[in-house]
């Protein structure tokens, strides 16, 4: 279909719709949740940016999917990641054993693991085994022929088996004292619902980002963030880790174990100039490495 029977707001519905399904993609290609949802915003500001220059779009998710694609390598390249490349020597008849067992050990593979593979290698095997694409669905996605994309995942699927059995070394990150400080402050007064002490640590010209809700800037836009926490008691913060970054964890007060979302605070000295809340971005929290600090 093209622009003209695909309206705007039918499009920004389905980015929200397809929006956790895309950042499955964009997470395990990026091997981050974070930058995940970094790539999906991107992806979305593309989209309609497109549309909006008269695109003509015949698939829709399809056409979502593969914009997010792009952004993912682009994300990757300004990154400056080592790209690999691999031959299609003679794969044309590699079959398609899109198997439960692949599937499964697909979604069950870590983001730091998906990092493991080759770029092309990520992307089929994400596409196929974790979002449950076609073949020709995947070539459309990526634009890399049948035969690439045949290998990619042959290869792709033997390094998951492999990395499968392997252990897992990652240890708990060091948290520096200073930080460990400020972070326990914003938390014992977030909890105490003081929330002028909070905005005692706000920088003037703070910026808000709720994933998936609002951008706020400046503390007067910002005093409607603490607002909305200030009339809700389902939440609870602690200290932790989000993929080895130190974080704020947002917990569901009524299951003291259930880590609903989090916070990622940047410090200018002794004020906060930025936070991203991932309250609103469960498909986050799901595909993030978080590990929570005593005391």
């Amino acid at each position: 279909m093209s622009t003209a029977n695909f309206g705007r707001a039918e499009l920004e519905a389905m980015l929200v719709g397809l929006r956790p399904k895309l950042h499955r993609y964009a997470a395990r290609m990026a091997g981050s949740a974070i930058e995940g949802e970094d790539i999906v915003q991107e992806a979305a500001v593309k989209a309609l940016a497109a549309h909006d220059d008269g695109a003509l779009v015949e698939r829709p998710e399809q056409w979502l999917f593969r914009i997010a694609h792009n952004a993912a390598q682009d994300h990757l390249r300004r990154r400056q990641r080592e790209r690999s490349r691999i031959t299609e020597a003679d794969m044309t008849t590699v079959e398609d054993l899109s198997a439960n067992a692949e599937a499964r050990l697909g979604a069950a593979t870590s983001l730091r693991g998906f990092m493991r593979l080759t770029l092309a290698q990520r992307s089929a095997v994400i596409l196929v085994d974790v979002l449950g694409l076609s073949l020709f669905e995947t070539c459309a996605v990526t634009g890399v022929t049948l035969a690439a994309t045949k290998a990619a995942l042959h290869r792709g699927r033997a390094e998951l088996k492999a990395l499968a059995t392997a252990p897992d070394d990652m240890t708990m990150p060091k948290l520096d004292p200073k930080e460990e400080r400020q972070l326990r402050r914003y938390i014992d007064l977030f909890n105490a619902r003081d929330f002028d002490g909070v905005r005692a640590l706000i920088a003037e010209d703070v910026q808000v980002d709720v994933i998936n809700r609002a951008r706020l800037r400046g503390k007067k836009e910002a005093s409607t963030y603490f607002g909305n926490y200030d009339r809700v008691d389902d939440w609870a913060l602690s200290l932790g880790f989000v993929e080895g970054r130190p974080a704020i964890l947002i917990r569901n007060s009524r299951a003291a174990d259930a880590v609903r979302g989090f916070m990622l605070i940047d410090w200018r000295g002794d004020e906060v100039a930025a936070i991203r809340d991932f309250r609103y971005a469960p498909y986050c929290v799901a595909d993030a490495d978080v590990r929570a600090i005593g005391g």
